[in-house]
């Protein structure tokens, strides 16, 4: 399927240069874990083709954080589609542009490749773990890569953790994101001790390849290490 692949049933992962979103099809449409690079919504607007599903389908957005990487395209996909927008409190303020983006000097040279996405209305904010809005999803706030990073675990076939930039894949094995695109190296990693105290049989992630069983295991691995 091109730049598109299925994790589990009805979870796939999207190809969008170097970052992956996330289509999830549910009962009454689709649901997106973040949106990939700024410009690019033609990719996942192409992976919802491919999954037999049009924009007009996707009924929520979910973003992990505010990076450009994964908020590129959520404006475009809300506005076309009119799915709901949702993202956590303290990230929020960034991706509506009401708040400045606070870039690391790396990401001040990053954001020449990356683009700067165009400001995106949240329609609702998480201020506490838990289930939300959308059915079958359980948000778990994961700060460190950003204050405001949010998880998301889908209840299907033993759990998947969408762990965005909380952490990297690997296929076999979880790495720890890097240092220099984390704003606070220590709530990173209290993030990823958090995770590993959680039940889920599959984990897929911004970057790296995805780990399809036991990646709460791999999880606890890391936090061991």
């Amino acid at each position: 399927m091109g730049a598109m692949r299925q994790v589990v049933d009805g979870v796939f992962e999207i190809d969008i240069a170097f970052v992956h979103a996330h289509l999830v099809v549910v009962d009454d449409g689709v649901v997106l874990v973040d949106t990939g690079l700024p410009r690019r919504s033609a990719k996942v607007e192409q992976a919802l083709h491919e999954a037999r599903r049009t924009v007009g389908d996707v009924r929520a957005v979910l973003l992990t954080h505010w990076h450009a990487d994964h908020t590129g395209g959520a404006a475009h996909i809300r506005r076309v589609s009119g799915a709901r927008t949702v993202a956590h409190t303290l990230d929020a303020p960034i991706i509506t542009g009401a708040a400045p983006m606070p870039l690391t000097p790396l990401q001040r040279v990053t954001k020449l490749v990356t683009g700067v996405p165009e400001p995106a209305p949240v329609d609702e904010v998480l201020a506490a773990d838990g289930p939300f809005s959308v059915p079958g999803f359980t948000a778990v706030h994961t700060p460190g890569h950003t204050a405001g990073h949010v998880s998301f675990l889908l209840d299907r076939g033993g759990g998947v953790l969408f762990a965005g930039d909380a952490a990297g894949g690997g296929g076999t094995k979880v790495r720890r994101t890097p240092r220099l695109m984390t704003a606070d190296a220590a709530a990173a990693d209290a993030s990823v001790a958090r995770l590993a105290e959680l039940r889920f049989e599959v984990a897929v992630f911004g970057h790296g390849r995805a780990v399809t069983a036991a990646a709460a295991d791999r999880f606890r691995d890391l936090t061991s290490a």
